[in-house]
């Protein structure tokens, strides 16, 4: 049985890589969201190779998504798993502001 949480890693006798789940909240199909997809899915791949799934939510086609999930500018990345959940508004083009906001420790 896995003893502690460290970083991206569950270490113990088996250590299994943790999955990231992230939703990337954005507003229509916008130079700045598009934008936004390509650096966390490069920041990702660079990081976070096959260890991760990011969903984007459009609030055009669901626009109640922004209230039930606190949603106060687009386009937002929110890290659900793993835990603690954070948050990060903005086309997330600084890299290492990004890394480092979602603590991704270094590979």
């Amino acid at each position: 049985m896995p003893k502690s949480v460290k970083s991206n890693k569950v270490e113990g006798p088996t250590a299994v890589p943790v999955h990231w789940m992230l939703k990337l909240y954005v507003s229509g199909q916008t130079p700045r969201a598009l934008a936004s997809f390509a650096n966390i899915r490069r920041i990702c791949e660079q990081h976070l190779p096959g260890r991760y799934s990011i969903e984007v939510i459009d609030l055009l086609v669901h626009p109640g998504k922004a209230k039930a999930d606190q949603i106060v500018a687009v386009p937002s990345l929110v890290r659900y798993f793993p835990l603690p959940l954070k948050k990060i508004i903005g086309d997330l083009g600084n890299e290492e502001r990004v890394v480092a906001a979602l603590d991704i420790a270094p590979v």
